[in-house]
């Protein structure tokens, strides 16, 4: 990338700083949950509207597409930034801690929105040095089933134009301010929902001959399931299954009818993935048979797995080291989490890195999805700029 038009993206996202800063504030203070997400998107849209940046609102509910063109024909690329929070109570004592009582912005959506709105300003300013066109996703509704991302594509996000390449940033307080971390290839697990109720036949607990124990069966249910893991997966396919919850009403002399379980599956690999799901319904029925009791079974299918395209991933950690020094841009390890930007990178050649946010001595290092998360706030003047010198560093190709 030219090294004189970084240094002007850099100064212009010095240049909105302040202004980024209350836009992130506002958002964070504000913070509404999935498929809500409807003064969110009216505050972004007025945003973008006195920026004089051309918008579609109301994609699948409370998405916005933004556009800036160019000056002449050319490539377009896509950035995407998700809008929702989650349902957590924010510890936090600042100017702009939630005021919406059980609702957080615990996974830095506030921040990924500014960035990318940051961009737009940016890419705007400089709209007459790019050939082609940038398009800016603001999405709702990550962090629930089915997520926004499945549900803009349905509505047509991209039916007018289809981008050549789609970016997307995400906080990580594992990396300081000012740094930036990408991985090709596969990245994130797929993530599935699963429930299972084991239906058995209560009584007293000193007569266990009499009933059929539904806590026994899925105490060894939630066992066996573990060989899934264990046996059954090919070594070389990062596997996960935990139960998270376990609800078995009884008492200490009550042996309750049924036994509730709630839990996750993920994977690193989409035809392993069908296979698992079969299965889990085996063991279930097998090891209901077993201790005479029915295992009934229900998988949420969730998020598939995200595969960063390696030319774009490349191409984008190429920028940044560019423009950032390469002594700021770090390897990535594969995680089991998951993201819903996975339904986006199988449609189009995608790149999903992470967005340093922890400060100087061991400030804003809490986890994602926890009460006292914050960031670094020099962070987003990163994050803008990155995402700019990105969206007009490929089109420059």
């Amino acid at each position: 990338m030219n090294p004189v038009l970084y240094s002007e993206i850099h100064a212009l996202a010095e240049k909105h700083f302040e202004k980024l800063i209350a836009f992130r504030r506002h958002l964070h203070a504000n913070p509404e949950l999935s498929y809500q997400e409807f003064k969110t998107s009216a505050f972004i849209q007025d945003a973008l509207a006195k920026a004089g940046i051309a918008f579609n609102a109301k994609i699948a509910g409370t998405g916005i597409l933004a556009e800036v063109s160019g000056s002449a024909e050319g490539k377009t690329i896509a950035l995407r930034g998700d809008m929702d929070a989650l349902p957590i109570q924010e510890e936090n004592q600042c100017d702009y801690s939630s005021k919406n009582a059980g609702v957080m912005h615990a996974c830095g959506h506030d921040v990924h929105s500014t960035c990318i709105y940051g961009a737009a300003l940016i890419v705007q300013e400089l709209r007459h040095r790019i050939k082609g066109k940038v398009q800016f996703v603001f999405q709702p509704a990550e962090e629930k089933l089915p997520g926004g991302a499945k549900l803009m594509l349905e509505a047509g996000l991209f039916a007018q134009q289809k981008p050549d390449a789609l970016l997307a940033l995400h906080v990580f307080p594992s990396l300081p301010a000012g740094k930036l971390g990408f991985k090709s290839g596969m990245y994130m697990a797929s993530a599935d929902e699963l429930y299972f109720t084991v239906k058995g036949k209560g009584g007293h607990a000193a007569m266990p001959h009499q009933v059929k124990d539904p806590i026994v069966a899925a105490a060894h249910f939630i066992t066996a399931l573990q060989t899934i893991c264990s046996r059954l997966a090919p070594p070389g396919i990062p596997t996960v299954l935990s139960i998270g919850k376990v609800i078995a009403n009884g008492a200490t002399n009550v042996i309750p009818d049924k036994v509730e379980l709630d839990g996750t599956f993920r994977t690193m690999d989409e035809s392993w993935r069908e296979a698992a799901h079969n299965h889990i319904h085996t063991i279930a029925k097998n090891c209901g048979e077993m201790f005479g009791v029915a295992i009934e079974t229900r998988i949420e299918k969730g998020y598939p797995v995200l595969v960063n395209d390696e030319r774009v991933t490349e191409k984008a950690r190429s920028i940044a080291e560019q423009a950032f020094g390469e002594d700021n841009v770090h390897s990535l390890e594969m995680r089991m989490t998951s993201e819903d930007f996975a339904w986006f990178a199988q449609e189009i050649p995608a790149c999903f890195f992470r967005l340093g946010t922890a400060g100087d001595n061991g400030k804003f290092t809490s986890g994602l999805h926890t009460s006292t998360f914050d960031i670094d706030e020099r962070a987003i003047v990163t994050g803008t700029a990155a995402m700019a010198a990105m969206a007009m560093g490929f089109l420059e190709d």
